[in-house]
């Protein structure tokens, strides 16, 4: 899928590169020299069993994991080194898989901590106006979430599913180049589900935030990221097993027995 929207990037280079990566605990190799790219407004599926590595892999595209070898680069700058904090201010936004809303808040308060976290410190978060400016842009995306009905709820009072709709939607307050999803279908309700895939369909196609978001997700659901991503990779006890368009990981019979066979 080619997007025009490449913004001032050379035209095709990747938003994430990831080359050669390699982190071990002991003797257990977590991640055995992968190697992957992400493309502008790609959305890009990690699949595998448990074990695979994908925990390791995110984690280290996070900057809570400093790999042995290898290199991260984000719009063709080397951040191996650099922690979360450092990539967020560089247009990583993420989600987690266990919630990271702030029970006691309205929901719009928590988008807007969210983007004053990007901007600032603890310290000026604490002392900032209100909404220092926030409050339309995460009006914005209260309407694009659907979640306008709950805006002034405090978050600790939704269903699991909508705080997973807040908790995405944190993630896109800051306007990011790049989202890594972790698990966003985790414990949702299998009737929310399409709904999720449809609004991030819509986000990553949406530029009315800044920009076309290239996201990596991490998910179990099958079903979820054969409809939702351009291309899946499969990794298999810290190897990538393939690359590829759904069709092709659908048709690949050594991702069906790594699957089915075990």
């Amino acid at each position: 899928m080619t997007h025009p929207h490449h913004h001032d990037r050379a035209s095709g280079a990747p938003v994430l590169k990831v080359s050669g990566l390699k982190k071990s605990y002991g003797a257990i190799q977590a991640v055995g020299g992968v190697s992957f790219h992400v493309q502008p407004g790609e959305i890009f599926g990690v699949i595998g069993p448990n074990g695979s590595g994908k925990t390791t892999l995110f984690n280290s595209m996070l900057g809570q994991i400093t790999p042995d070898a290898g290199k991260i680069e984000l719009n063709g700058e080397d951040v191996t080194q650099l922690g979360p904090l450092e990539l967020n201010r560089r247009g990583v936004g993420r989600t987690f898989q266990t919630l990271q809303v702030f029970g006691k808040m309205t929901v719009r308060d928590n988008l807007i901590v969210a983007a004053q976290e990007h901007q600032g410190t603890m310290f000026s978060r604490m002392f900032a106006p209100t909404d220092s400016g926030l409050g339309e842009k995460a009006d914005a995306l209260i309407d694009q979430f659907r979640i306008r009905h709950v805006a002034d709820k405090k978050a600790g009072e939704l269903s699991y599913g909508q705080q997973k709709l807040v908790d995405i939607a944190m993630a896109f307050m800051s306007e990011p180049d790049l989202v890594l999803l972790d698990e966003p279908c985790a414990g949702v309700n299998p009737s929310l589900v399409g709904g999720i895939s449809t609004l991030l369909k819509e986000l990553n196609r949406n530029p009315k935030f800044g920009k076309h978001s290239s996201f990596v997700v991490i998910e179990h659901n099958m079903d979820f990221v054969m409809d939702l991503c351009h291309r899946i990779m499969v990794m298999v006890e810290g190897q990538v097993m393939a690359i590829g368009t759904p069709e092709e990981i659908r048709g690949n019979k050594q991702v069906l027995d790594a699957y089915l066979g075990s």
